[in-house]
């Protein structure tokens, strides 16, 4: 087996079920190609998983109140959780993750497609905007949830453009954001819109306000 498994073109990844075999198998691969240890850093669905249009990679950042916050400091706040590439890769995540609801002070989750850095300066971000509904205490968990899960089983329909969402913890209130690449594209914001509504199950009177990034760096 081994000999044949050398030789075959890399696949036998999804078919080796002795996971000790596999990995000093993979370790000698290595060894004999070094040049291949990036590429299989790359994360992907497990054998019969259900794969994700795109990688998407949690972060989590914090901050002290009533401290200016430049965008390095904010850089050096954000702290990457994990990136996944399936459907159970994302559950083994969030289901250890603490839910919004329970964060305390000034905290923040981020989910954006991988490669994303959720800052407005991105290349990704930096022409685009955000919906903001903002939230009284108590509906953040729920609300984030829905969205997430909206946003990963590909709801709103806008090809590319939806780069990631975030909830924001506040003393007050809580914040929930999506953000999207064009934010001059009125048919795309118009849309994202009208599916927040839907999965979120807002109430009629919620207010919605769309936000393009170069507003929020003034």
């Amino acid at each position: 087996i081994t000999r044949l498994k050398d030789d075959d073109s890399g696949d036998h990844d999804q078919n080796e079920e002795n996971n000790t075999q596999k990995d000093s198998e993979k370790e000698k691969n290595d060894r004999e190609k070094p040049q291949s240890t990036i590429k299989r850093k790359a994360v992907v669905p497990g054998p019969a998983e259900h794969p994700l249009q795109y990688n998407y990679t949690f972060w989590y950042s914090r901050r002290t109140p009533g401290r200016p916050t430049s965008s390095q400091s904010y850089e050096q706040n954000i702290k990457q959780i994990g990136t996944f590439a399936s459907v159970e890769q994302f559950w083994r995540f969030y289901s250890h993750m603490v839910r919004p609801g329970d964060l305390t002070g000034h905290s923040d989750f981020h989910l954006f497609k991988e490669g994303i850095k959720p800052m407005w300066e991105d290349d990704a971000n930096k022409n685009g905007g955000k919906w903001i509904i903002r939230l009284r205490k108590g509906l953040a968990s729920r609300c984030w949830e829905n969205l997430i899960l909206a946003m990963l089983g590909e709801q709103f329909m806008v090809g590319e453009e939806i780069c990631g969402a975030v909830v924001s913890v506040r003393f007050q209130e809580d914040i929930i954001s999506i953000w999207n690449k064009t934010a001059s594209d009125q048919a795309t914001t118009a849309r994202i819109r009208d599916t927040l509504r839907r999965v979120l199950n807002l109430p009629p009177n919620t207010i919605m306000e769309y936000k393009t990034h170069t507003d929020s760096i003034k």
